[in-house]
C-alpha cells in the first residue's frame, strides 16, 4: 500500500509509505467516526484521531515511519482479508520502559491471543482514547504500572507499520495497525517498579527485565551475550523465575510455518532507535 504524500487518517484506513523516511505525526482529540462513516464510534468522550503527513501542520511532531521489508503492505497484500472487507488502519501505542539501572521491561503475549502469540513486545494495546499521556494509561492498565508525575522522562522513538498475519505467506493480513513506539525512562529501580507489576494473564505469559548489552544486541545482533537471561513466568501464585536462552530473543519471524517465541520486528525497531539516544526521537 503506497500513498506516498498524502495525509492519513486512522478512522477512513489509509497509511502513508514513507519506505522509512522521516515522517510527522501528531494526535488529535476530536469528535471521530467509525472506520465505515456509520455514526460516532462508542466511546467514552472523544476519539482520537491520528495523522500522518509529509509536510508539517500545526501541533506535529517529527519522526519516522517504517515497517519490515516482508510486510504485507509493500508487498501487495494490504487488502484485509474476511467477509468484512478491510476495516481501517488502526492507531496502537508500545512503552519502552527502561528502569533507572538501565533495564527495559519487555512482555511475552500469551499463547492464546489471535494475534503475535508468544511474542517478546513491549506494554501496549491499541490507541481509542487521543489524548496526550494515552502511552501511561496503557501501560498502567497492561501491567498495573503507574508513574507518578516527575518520576520519568519520555520521548517519541518512530511509528511502526504493523501487520498480522506478519507476511503473506502465513495467509492475507486479517488487521492493520500503525504502532507509536515511546521510550519511557523511569527515575525508579526496576525492584521497585516490578513490585508494582500486575500483568493480565489473559494478555501476558511472562516480562522480562532486559540488560543494555543484550537489548543491544537485539537490536543490532552483536556477538558476547550471556548463554540464557532471567525472566519471569506468570503462574497462579504470582511470578516464578525461570531462565531462556538468548537465542530465543535474536530469532527472526519465519518465512513459513507457524510462528517462534521471538522479540516483534517492531520491538527490535523501537529497541534500535533507542539505542540511538535521545537525538534521534523527539523528547517531552
Amino acid at each position: 500500500m503506497d500513498t506516498r504524500g498524502h495525509r492519513t487518517r486512522r478512522h477512513k484506513g489509509h497509511a502513508q509509505d514513507t519506505g522509512g523516511h522521516r515522517t510527522r505525526g501528531t494526535h488529535r482529540t476530536r469528535g471521530a467516526r467509525s472506520p465505515r462513516g456509520r455514526g460516532p464510534a462508542p466511546q467514552g468522550g472523544s476519539r482520537g484521531h491520528f495523522l500522518i503527513s509529509d509536510v508539517p501542520f500545526p501541533g506535529s511532531a517529527v519522526t519516522v515511519l517504517k515497517r519490515p521489508p516482508f510486510c504485507p503492505a509493500k508487498l501487495g497484500g494490504a487488502a484485509l482479508g474476511g467477509r468484512g472487507g478491510h476495516p481501517g488502519v488502526a492507531a496502537a501505542v508500545a512503552v519502552l520502559l527502561e528502569a533507572a539501572c538501565g533495564h527495559v521491561l519487555l512482555t511475552r503475549r500469551a499463547a492464546t491471543l489471535r494475534h503475535f502469540p508468544n511474542v517478546w513486545v513491549p506494554p501496549g494495546q491499541r490507541q481509542d482514547r487521543g489524548q496526550e499521556l494515552w502511552g501511561l494509561r496503557e501501560l498502567a492498565e497492561e501491567t498495573g504500572l503507574r508513574l507518578e508525575p516527575g518520576t520519568f522522562s519520555w520521548r517519541l522513538l518512530g511509528l511502526w507499520e504493523s501487520l498480522f498475519p506478519p507476511a503473506l505467506s502465513w495467509g492475507p493480513p486479517r488487521c492493520h495497525h500503525i504502532v507509536t513506539y515511546l521510550g519511557l525512562r523511569s527515575a525508579e529501580p526496576r525492584q521497585r517498579l516490578q513490585a508494582r507489576l500486575c500483568p493480565s494473564p489473559c494478555e501476558v505469559s511472562a516480562v522480562a527485565w532486559l540488560e543494555p548489552l543484550v537489548l543491544e544486541a537485539i537490536a543490532a545482533t552483536e556477538d558476547g551475550l550471556p548463554a540464557t537471561v532471567g525472566i519471569l513466568e506468570l503462574s497462579a501464585d504470582g511470578f516464578r523465575s525461570s531462565q531462556i536462552p538468548t537465542g530465543i530473543l535474536l530469532r527472526r519471524a519465519p518465512a513459513h510455518g507457524p510462528d517462534l517465541e521471538r522479540v516483534s520486528t517492531g520491538t527490535k525497531f523501537a529497541l534500535g532507535r533507542w539505542r540511538a539516544g535521545p537525538g534521534r526521537g523527539e523528547r517531552e
